[in-house]
């Protein structure tokens, strides 16, 4: 089978592999249906994800048909029609026990598909500890409105569900990339006062109001001010940073009120300065990390009911065959892109170099 394969920093590259099999009893094969092109992929091609293993497929954001599971696998069972966790885990050590999935201990725990263990950007993908890392599909649910379930939404509703929103909340988001977005549409399940959005990209802005008219939009050069402004207490209660930009994080903290929470899921490329003298006074909460993904089951039954639809997000499709061209265009943000859904209807003569 072909696989876009992280060959070396700043080179994917597609190269023919076996198809892999089930190796341990907890494991499933999935056939990929449909994946996605995440943020991270870029990082990890650009040689920002110091554990990503040269020789490994890409792809972690994906949805697709079990076709064989192990012995002891009980939750999925071959033809099921399954979204796919971003991080794997075992479920019984002691942070898989408090629901803290992102720390699993198991070697392969966490952030591994697409990282450091073969991902979802090929035809067939083993799923380590399957009963976990596999969410069976409603049927009233399709394979787009459950393609981002188990990356960038299950981020944007374990950011939500950390900040602890109350009704009576200002939120700010600071973002409106993909994860920005889903993190929008899971804030909006707490119906806080107000949520105010952060961006900078016009389209974007444009996005967010076209969509969300009761969101106010405002560019980070009048992000401060603003805020402080419409909140009642001398900032945001909730802030969520999920932009990772060079003084976004600076500005997370900085629109936040005294005893306000400053969730921060941003990947960044470089360290961000702590200056606690500037911010002795406020007591503010910093939350921060990689998501715990343990609530698509929860996520699922929400786009089931109507409550989230992430689809509009999906703006260009590829066949498999042209995921060169995807690459390019996602990472150079052309012709509006936001996500790009990659179809595996077509499987022959690739061979492009990303």
């Amino acid at each position: 089978m072909k696989a876009l394969t992280y060959i070396e920093g700043g080179r994917f590259e597609i190269i023919e592999k076996a198809e892999p099999r089930v190796v341990e009893a907890t494991d499933a094969l999935v056939r990929v249906i449909l994946s996605s092109i995440c943020t991270s992929d870029l990082h990890i091609k650009h040689g920002s994800v110091p554990r990503a293993v040269p020789g490994v497929t890409v792809g972690h954001e994906m949805v697709g048909v079990v076709e064989c599971v192990g012995e002891a696998v009980t939750k999925v069972r071959p033809g099921d029609r399954v979204a796919v966790n971003v991080e794997t885990f075992c479920g019984e050590c002691f942070f898989c026990r408090h629901g803290w999935v992102n720390n699993c201990t198991d070697p392969n725990g966490g952030w591994a598909l697409g990282c450091c263990i073969d991902g979802g950007q090929t035809e067939f993908v083993r799923v380590p500890f399957a009963d976990n890392g596999l969410t069976v599909i409603p049927d009233n649910v399709s394979d787009e409105q459950a393609l981002f379930v188990g990356d960038i939404l299950a981020t944007g509703y374990w950011a939500a569900k950390i900040s602890e929103i109350g009704e009576d909340d200002t939120v700010l988001i600071i973002g409106a990339g993909p994860t920005g977005l889903c993190t929008l549409q899971c804030v909006r399940l707490y119906n806080p006062k107000q949520i105010i959005v952060c961006e900078k990209d016009a389209v974007r802005q444009e996005f967010v109001k076209k969509h969300y008219p009761d969101v106010i939009v405002v560019s980070p050069e009048d992000c401060l001010d603003k805020t402080l402004k419409i909140s009642e207490h001398g900032g945001a209660d909730r802030v969520i940073e999920v932009a990772g930009a060079e003084d976004t994080f600076q500005l997370a903290w900085q629109a936040a009120r005294p005893n306000a929470n400053v969730t921060v899921v941003a990947l960044y490329d470089k360290p961000q300065a702590l200056p606690l003298p500037d911010m002795y006074g406020k007591n503010l909460t910093f939350k921060t990390g990689g998501v715990d993904g343990c609530d698509c089951d929860e996520i699922l039954r929400l786009i089931s009911e109507g409550k989230i639809d992430t689809t509009p997000l999906i703006t260009h499709t590829f066949p498999f065959s042209q995921i060169a061209e995807a690459y390019d265009l996602f990472e150079n943000r052309r012709d509006n892109v936001i996500k790009v859904a990659i179809k595996n209807d077509n499987i022959d003569n690739y061979g492009k170099e990303v």
